[in-house]
């Protein structure tokens, strides 16, 4: 029996560590066949000697890695270990590159981070239309922009269409400055940040203008019938049934959508139904339409993130 420490400076390396409810633990003990502790500021580590040896190695890398990005993913802590030739159990969905999505920008490339990213892209691809809810920081409208503009790259579609809806469009818009487009920019802004992650900013504004990205407030879809197409909806809470019904009709040939949102973040009038609940409810079983729930392991934003949501969650139940 052999037993290594490792110390550690402050309780939020330890959260990063261990992962939320000791996830990342409990993934690290069963792969390398260890007891792992934490007492004192000290994380320590028992077992045979080679496997302790991998293990705090591993411990390590990890810390390294937590200190430049703040949370850890599970697919990290598996390739942390697969680094000391520890058999790789991760997912299929995470394990082969089927849920790379090739797009590279900036230096980086985009690619799911959970086994539930992962399952999502996947979903994207497989099937004509994805429903995706989840808490915020889950990757929904993120993913499906990539992906999109993956299709795009690859000449499988013509054109990228972000709707979102503006609930507050018949009340504050007026009062806000500048003409309807600077007055609904507000309004589509966390989709354009998703798109200039994708492709810069020239590029995106040669293609906006030519109306190959086109990014609009969803009542401007009405009568539309869009072929060739990729179409995502963000904030699919904050639709109307009718909203939804209409949307979702706009799909034409060889087209694509995605509709994402939280039913936690409703901004929609009381007593209102919500477009997004209603349309998983009525289209989960229906051939080509796939409905995705990510869940707040699949959070990816700041460390604090995960927790702010079990927080509020808590606190509501």
């Amino acid at each position: 029996m052999t037993e290594a420490t490792l110390a550690v400076t402050s309780p939020d390396e330890i959260l990063a560590l261990f992962g939320a409810r000791d996830q990342h633990l409990r993934t690290i003990r069963r792969l390398f066949d260890v007891n792992i502790t934490h007492r004192q500021g000290q994380i320590r580590v028992s077992g045979e000697s080679g496997p302790v040896q991998q293990t705090t190695r591993v411990l390590e890398r990890l810390r390294q890695l937590s200190r430049r990005k703040g949370v850890l993913s599970p697919l990290d802590i598996q390739e942390a270990a697969a680094q000391e030739g520890v058999g790789d159990d991760r997912p299929a969905a995470v394990r082969s590159d089927i849920g790379d999505v090739e797009i590279k920008h900036a230096g980086r490339k985009v690619q799911p981070r959970t086994e539930g990213q992962a399952r999502y892209v996947d979903m994207i691809r497989s099937h004509d239309l994805t429903i995706a809810t989840g808490p915020a920081g889950t990757g929904k409208t993120f993913l499906a922009v990539a992906t999109a503009v993956e299709s795009l790259k690859a000449e499988q579609i013509r054109k990228i269409i972000l709707v979102r809806p503006a609930v507050e469009a018949g009340e504050s818009l007026g009062f806000l400055p500048g003409d309807l487009r600077a007055k609904l920019n507000p309004y589509l802004r966390p989709l354009l940040d998703a798109l200039n992650d994708m492709v810069d900013f020239d590029q995106a504004r040669n293609l906006m203008e030519r109306e190959v990205i086109e990014v609009v407030p969803l009542a401007y879809m009405r009568g539309r019938t869009l072929n060739d197409a990729f179409i995502i909806l963000d904030e699919a809470q904050n639709t109307t049934v009718p909203q939804m019904k209409m949307f979702l009709t706009r799909m034409g040939q060889r087209s694509k959508m995605v509709i994402s949102g939280d039913t936690s973040q409703l901004d929609l009038p009381r007593g209102v139904a919500s477009g997004l609940a209603d349309a998983v409810h009525r289209l989960r079983n229906i051939d080509g339409v796939g409905v995705m729930r990510l869940e707040n392991s699949d959070i990816v934003r700041h460390r604090l993130v995960q927790q702010i949501v079990e927080a509020y969650e808590q606190q509501e139940g």
